[in-house]
């Protein structure tokens, strides 16, 4: 049983868990049946793979009990199988072994082993203050429109699918109703950004803001990661509202019937949203093809590593244009911040992208084939939400024409892109060995 199989094992059997207990009866309004059990399925996957995908309403479908427990396998999947079951066995008094180290090294995607247990409880500490003060933040809004106690159930439901990018709302409308509200949508975006941008990031803010302000050091030195995944980001998420306020400025079933202001908010929204968060303060089926295209890549790409977001992450991308800087410029190495990227990264970086690139193409011709009247953007856009575990939608996961094979599709690609492509493929592969054979080498004609 290699590390990656207990991995993708371990999300598996959450899975299943997780949709046995929303396929009993109090957890939900509908009567029991296979469409019951399909809709179980499908929201427990999109659960613990912080996706936020539905087939159905979230808030009238689902008791308070069902909601309770999609609040836990939303929590248990941001925080990741490896880190649940290593806190839960610190918490028990057992041993935290060789074994559990590298597992959570890979998990958090670490460079050492060192400190792995004072990291899993500085993680665990950090989730749960920034959820709280979310939910205090978020209170005063959700009471004054709902009751205190209502407010702040809603309040602890949103806080929790936020950071975990989850976008699971009770709301039918999403954040809709919300969209020209300061309070909620910075709230929401922060929490977003902050569970998405990496634990290694906010870690190493902490750390070197604490050490500055205390005079442990004279500067701040940041980290090749840092760096490069706080640039990527800012770059990302201004780039996307000016793109957004643009595209959509005109439209009137998105942007163009607000005012400035809040036409301006919901453009930030809809480029914080689609770093695999989910949510959404305007209606994404009324977007124009520009908008849904953006949405794609912005999906895509994702957040940073070692936090709550998927996508290929904005490290695999900078690697992949600085590779590409590096060939235009005629130069042997690929670098970053006057730091050299090791061969290693740059070959796991493309694997990343061709396996991406690989897995959509299959899933989104599967769906095709499933249900060939749905309309090819619906269904691009959604299997690519689904990969890269954003969770919002075209349409298609509401359309009653869509079929069940292609419902389980969408589970398969919230499944990959929670656990991660190459590690699914060394699951399969199991333990390689390095190899020692160096063969000569040849020229070919690229490009």
């Amino acid at each position: 049983m290699t590390i990656a199989r207990t991995v993708c094992l371990g999300f598996l059997s959450l899975v299943l868990a997780g949709t046995l207990l929303l396929a009993l009866p109090f957890t939900s309004t509908d009567p029991w049946g296979w469409d019951h059990l399909i809709i179980a399925l499908f929201t427990a996957t999109s659960a613990v793979c912080v996706t936020g995908h539905a087939v159905v309403d979230t808030g009238t479908y689902f008791s308070l009990i069902g909601q309770a427990v999609i609040l836990v396998l939303v929590q248990v999947g941001g925080l990741g199988y490896m880190t649940v079951t290593t806190f839960l066995l610190l918490l028990l008094g057992r041993r935290f072994g060789l074994r559990e180290r590298v597992a959570l090294q890979q998990a958090l995607d670490r460079e050492e082993l060192q400190g792995a247990g004072q990291v899993l409880r500085s993680i665990v500490a950090a989730t749960l203050i920034l959820e709280l003060t979310g939910v205090f933040l978020l209170l005063p809004s959700f009471a004054a429109d709902h009751g205190l106690t209502r407010g702040l159930w809603l309040a602890i439901f949103h806080s929790v699918s936020a950071f975990n990018n989850a976008g699971f709302s009770l709301f039918s409308d999403n954040l809709i109703g919300y969209q020209a509200s300061l309070p909620v949508n910075a709230v929401i975006t922060g929490l977003i950004i902050l569970g998405g941008i990496g634990y290694e990031v906010m870690f190493e803010t902490y750390l070197l803001s604490r050490d500055f302000l205390t005079q442990r050091r004279s500067c701040m030195v940041f980290s090749l990661n840092f760096k490069v995944v706080v640039s990527t980001t800012i770059i990302l998420l201004l780039g996307g509202t000016v793109a957004f306020f643009l595209v959509e400025g005109r439209n009137p079933a998105t942007l163009g019937a607000m005012d400035w202001p809040t036409r301006l908010l919901a453009a930030w929204f809809q480029a914080v949203t689609p770093r695999t968060a989910g949510f959404n303060t305007i209606d994404i089926t009324q977007m124009t093809t520009a908008g849904l295209f953006i949405t794609i890549a912005l999906m895509f790409i994702g957040g940073g590593p070692g936090g709550t977001a998927g996508g290929i992450k904005t490290t695999t991308l900078r690697v992949l244009t600085s590779c590409t800087k590096a060939i235009l410029q005629g130069k042997e190495a690929v670098t970053l911040y006057e730091r050299e990227i090791p061969v290693n990264l740059v070959l796991k970086a493309v694997g990343v992208v061709m396996g991406s690139l690989a897995t959509v193409i299959v899933l989104t011709t599967l769906i095709a084939l499933f249900d060939p009247e749905l309309p090819f953007m619906s269904v691009l856009f959604d299997t690519v939400s689904a990969f890269a575990t954003v969770g919002l939608s075209s349409g298609l996961t509401f359309d009653p024409n869509l079929s069940d094979a292609s419902k389980l599709v969408l589970v398969v690609a919230m499944y990959i892109g929670r656990v991660g492509i190459l590690l699914l493929i060394g699951a399969f592969i199991g333990n390689t060995k390095p190899g020692f054979v160096r063969y000569p080498q040849e020229n070919l004609l690229v490009g």
